[in-house]
């Protein structure tokens, strides 16, 4: 049950119905970063966005975009580990570097400095790719501090496999088209 009196059964797509005017962007924003063009995969976008949401203990976000990293391609089993040490997880280097960074800032955005971006770039990466960690980095702290504030409870087993199928095939754009209100609910 959520917080919100006027929606004790709301789920962010509900959420973001409430004020279009915010709930549009905001979805248009998940849509071009998560699934849009990008030097990260679509499913290493979803596990920054597990990843930043187990650190913010938003279990809703996490268990809904560890699925859907691993319906990308994730290896299954790999996110849990990653939260409590990076090095130790089955994950390519150059991905362990851009989860360092991200960790560094979303735990200690304060510290961030030059090195932690200049240890991004050794592994590989450019510009774009930082930008994009960051931006994913920004955008899960945004919605776990959105999710968690107003209660709104992870989904069960039966809602997260229709989530996790729908996010997997047409990504946010359902979403979007439901807080313009071209798409129903039970689309």
């Amino acid at each position: 049950m959520s917080f919100l009196k006027s929606q004790p059964r709301a789920d962010l797509k509900a959420v973001l119905k409430l004020d279009p005017e915010l709930g549009l962007p905001f979805a248009a924003y998940h849509q071009a970063l998560l699934r849009g063009p990008s030097p990260l995969s679509v499913a290493e976008r979803e596990l920054i966005g597990a990843f930043v949401s187990g650190l913010n203990a938003c279990e809703f976000c996490y268990g809904e975009h560890a699925a859907v990293a691993e319906a990308f391609g994730m290896a299954p089993g790999v996110l849990e580990p990653l939260l409590h040490d990076i090095d130790g997880a089955a994950l390519p280097d150059r991905l362990k570097a851009i989860l360092k960074y991200v960790r560094k800032l979303n735990d200690t955005p304060e510290r961030m400095s030059q090195a932690d971006a200049d240890a991004v770039f050794a592994a590989g990466w450019d510009d774009i790719a930082l930008y994009h960690a960051a931006a994913v980095c920004a955008l899960f702290n945004m919605n776990n501090r959105i999710i968690n504030g107003l209660g709104i409870p992870a989904h069960g087993p039966d809602k997260l496999a229709g989530t996790v199928e729908r996010l997997h095939r047409e990504g946010y754009a359902s979403t979007v088209a439901f807080v313009r209100g071209d798409w129903s609910e039970e689309q």
